[in-house]
């Protein structure tokens, strides 16, 4: 069970939040509306809130833009994680990332299982990291988005949760460019 260390001061970082889709456009973007909704509840910063279409080479460019910016700490997408042929999320950030963070996507899936059973194997949400900003490329229904950011990075982006937490590893992301 998540532990939060009270004696630590919160440390808020900045999140990016990228739709990824061909039908959504701002009034009806549920899950965007509920990353944005959780992740400025819990104390984090808005960087910015956009929607791209399910094409590889603009959610690349996207992301690269993000993990280009040294403001932006975390890359949120949602949407594009599925298994047709227009699910491409994956392939476009997938190729931006340095290390990967495998434990997150068989860790939602995991979680995701008590939800939808074995639906969760069409979802191929991950993670990484990229010129030093975490990547996380979730599911795009709303209640994905909740169950991700409610059972695990509301956890793993708070510098106050035990044993560790991917915030304190932040600033040594970027050691191997030294």
């Amino acid at each position: 069970m998540p532990k939060i260390d009270e004696s630590r001061p919160f440390l808020p970082v900045t999140i990016a939040v990228v739709t990824v889709s061909d039908t959504r456009v701002a009034a009806d973007d549920r899950s965007g509306d509920a990353l944005v909704e959780r992740l400025t509840g819990a104390g984090h910063r808005l960087a910015s809130r956009s929607i791209v279409k399910d094409d590889l080479a603009a959610i690349r460019a996207r992301v690269q833009a993000h993990i280009a910016d040294p403001e932006v700490d975390v890359v949120l997408t949602t949407g594009g994680t599925g298994v047709t042929g227009r699910d491409v999320t994956p392939e476009a950030v997938e190729a931006l990332f340095e290390k990967t963070i495998p434990g997150f996507g068989e860790l939602f899936r995991s979680l995701s299982y008590a939800k939808v059973g074995t639906s969760t194997i069409q979802s191929r949400a991950t993670a990484g990291v990229a010129n030093g900003t975490y990547v996380f490329a979730l599911p795009g229904s709303p209640s994905a988005c909740r169950d991700a950011w409610d059972d695990i990075l509301v956890w793993q982006l708070d510098n106050r949760h035990r044993p560790c937490n991917l915030v304190e590893l932040m600033p040594r992301l970027r050691e191997h460019q030294r």
